[in-house]
């Protein structure tokens, strides 16, 4: 009877995915969050009661009294983490007993930081993940379990999920995902990808069953962004970009650095929307598009535009293979 809900990034991160958390967070029952993929390159900015919140490891339920897991798919740099613990605290949060991490979840070392540092081919965020990923993979890298100061935070996913005493293991988790899509060390325009694995597959990696998976929830913009080294926004159009990016406040949540806008890719999109089986689908920043009264998106490789906001939504949902689809404003609500 158990169950898993799934939020994914559909295009290059930066999606409001930490906003979709937080609401069915906030609104469902769930028995556990579980971040599944992705290191601190990757923030959530939440806004809680009033107050913001940027976390970079610490999966949304802890906003609600909810279990939250840092699954062994992710990378954790354990000052960021206990950084992040303590700034929850101080926001009023009760974090006891409810924080932890998958004891098979590797580290980010000194060494690995200091290893990304002079790195610019590119344009990671610096943080250690790609050489700890390497160092995973290489059979070299160091557990959690190893880390004498998270020892009070290890989690055991097999017992925790298939060993329990929840009411004959009757679990609801959600599934929180980082980065985007497009940023999939396999999918993405490598080599400017990032080191984990984006998609719905990366969630089954951290101890989640198929048969549990029930909704698949895709997040996206009605323009994209990037942060990087390749060239992604236009440079043909004018300022349309620099009025986009400065409306909608388009810098990182990890590093602070102007994120490059372009119009929707909506060829793209369906094509994350397939390979990831999205049955439920959400646009945000709509209002950034509207201050600027301009409705443009890529499809067929060609620019579309549209006189009304109705008119881009119609043409989206008619394009798009999913039934359920919100359009969703900058705020921090559904």
């Amino acid at each position: 009877m158990s169950r898993a809900d799934v939020v994914l990034g559909l295009q290059y991160g930066d999606e409001a995915k930490g906003k979709v958390t937080h609401y069915l967070a906030k609104y469902k029952t769930y028995t556990h969050v579980l971040r599944f993929n992705g290191g601190c390159n990757a923030g959530h900015t939440i806004y809680h009661k009033g107050k913001k919140f940027v976390t970079h490891h610490i999966p949304a339920g802890v906003f609600f009294g909810v279990k939250s897991i840092i699954g062994p798919g992710c990378v954790v740099n354990k000052e960021q983490f206990f950084k992040e613990l303590q700034e929850l605290r101080d926001g009023g949060l009760d974090v006891d007993n409810l924080v932890f991490i998958a004891e098979n979840a590797h580290v980010i070392t000194d060494e690995h930081l200091a290893e990304e540092q002079n790195e610019s081919k590119i344009g990671t965020t610096k943080r250690g993940n790609g050489p700890a990923y390497r160092d995973k993979y290489a059979r070299v890298g160091v557990r959690a379990k190893s880390v004498p100061e998270l020892q009070p935070y290890l989690i055991d996913l097999y017992e925790e999920f298939h060993n329990c005493d929840y009411d004959n293991c009757d679990l609801s988790v959600l599934c929180e995902g980082a980065q985007g899509f497009w940023l999939d060390i396999d999918w993405g325009d490598y080599p400017y990808v990032t080191s984990s694995h984006c998609g719905i597959a990366s969630a089954l990696l951290n101890c989640i069953p198929p048969s549990w998976i029930k909704d698949i929830w895709g997040v996206g913009k009605i323009y994209e962004t990037y942060v990087g080294a390749k060239q992604f926004e236009p440079q043909d159009e004018g300022d349309v970009f620099t009025k986009i990016r400065d409306i909608g406040q388009e810098y990182g949540a990890t590093t602070g650095r102007p994120r490059q806008c372009n119009w929707l890719n909506l060829d793209d999109l369906k094509k994350s929307i397939k390979l990831n089986d999205v049955n439920k689908l959400v646009i945000n920043k709509m209002d950034v598009l509207r201050d600027l009264d301009v409705w443009t998106l890529i499809n067929n490789n060609e620019k579309v535009s549209f006189e009304t906001e109705q008119e881009i939504e119609k043409y989206i949902r008619e394009a798009l293979p999913v039934k359920e689809i919100y359009f969703s404003d900058n705020k921090y609500s559904l």
